[in-house]
């Protein structure tokens, strides 16, 4: 049986929008993408705005699917999460299922320490232990009278979480889940061997980085910076004095700043007089990139 599923990515300067049909292999029916409003930062500023932008990217959505679905998983911005650590520990007398790993994770959740106004988004494992024997990766059929296990929590404001509801709500769709963006990314990025080693994710939108680690086939820590590509195009902007738009274009056509066939670029000034254009050197805007980054 077919499987719908919508699937929004709210960021702070883009809103996107996918259907995807799983019937075991998962098929892209419809994209759509809006500019974001009423989002700052990965935070909600404006619900009005930002149900708007929602709509735009869902309704392109549903045109190109054919087909409209009310229910959607939500990512978002490491900026609303932060985290917490914590044990769960049971005793049982029976070889360990998935019942019991499911009480020692719910252990380990009551007994975190989550502000009283935050909710759990994540509880995520990454070490458990069975009697005396550590650094168990899957307790599953396993033998043993005593079960303890190490998660990570990922935790975010209730009220933050709640505009995000009401604006993606106001856009006429129901919110079924809600993903930290920088989990969701490093679960369709990273390789089985990245995460087993040791990895950094980062993944760099316009206003915000998330970061997250992944060790031993396990997430466990998450964090953003606020800082984004808008600051690289800002950057040039006030340095070469030339037009945000202009700015955003040398960013994205000389990103590498490697192998370009033109040693020199042509821009247009600040301001609304009609000024000539002025010639600015690659190497310039290199040194305004790097710094930074």
């Amino acid at each position: 049986m077919s499987e719908y599923i919508l699937g929004l990515d709210i960021g702070s300067t883009k809103i996107r929008a996918i259907i995807a049909k799983n019937d075991g292999i998962f098929t892209v029916l419809g994209v759509g993408g809006a500019d974001t409003l009423g989002i700052k930062k990965g935070v909600i500023t404006n619900i009005e705005q930002a149900a708007g932008s929602i709509k735009q990217a869902v309704k392109a959505a549903v045109k190109g699917a054919g087909r409209s679905y009310d229910k959607a998983i939500i990512s978002i911005s490491g900026s609303y999460a932060k985290s917490v650590k914590s044990r769960g520990v049971i005793t049982m007398e029976n070889e360990i299922g998935l019942d019991e790993i499911k009480r020692a994770m719910q252990v380990a959740e009551a007994q975190a320490n989550v502000p009283s106004d935050s909710v759990i988004l994540h509880v995520l494992p990454y070490d458990f232990r069975v009697d005396e024997q550590e650094h168990i990766e899957d307790p599953l059929g396993m033998s043993g009278t005593r079960l303890e296990v190490s998660t990570h929590i990922v935790i975010a404001p209730e009220s933050s979480i709640k505009n995000l509801k009401k604006s993606v709500e106001m856009a006429g769709v129901k919110v079924d889940n809600i993903v930290l963006s920088g989990y969701a990314s490093s679960i369709s990025t990273l390789s089985k061997d990245e995460k087993e080693l040791g990895v950094v994710l980062i993944d760099m939108g316009g206003a915000t980085c998330d970061i997250v680690i992944h060790l031993g086939n396990s997430l466990r820590y998450n964090d953003v910076v606020m800082f984004g590509s808008n600051n690289v195009t800002n950057d040039l902007s006030r340095a070469l004095h030339t037009p945000l738009p202009y700015a955003e274009n040398i960013k994205i056509t000389y990103n590498d700043l490697i192998n370009q066939g033109n040693s020199e670029v042509e821009l247009p000034a600040l301001g609304d007089s009609e000024s000539e254009n002025h010639i600015i050197s690659l190497e310039i805007i290199s040194q305004v990139i790097l710094a930074r980054v």
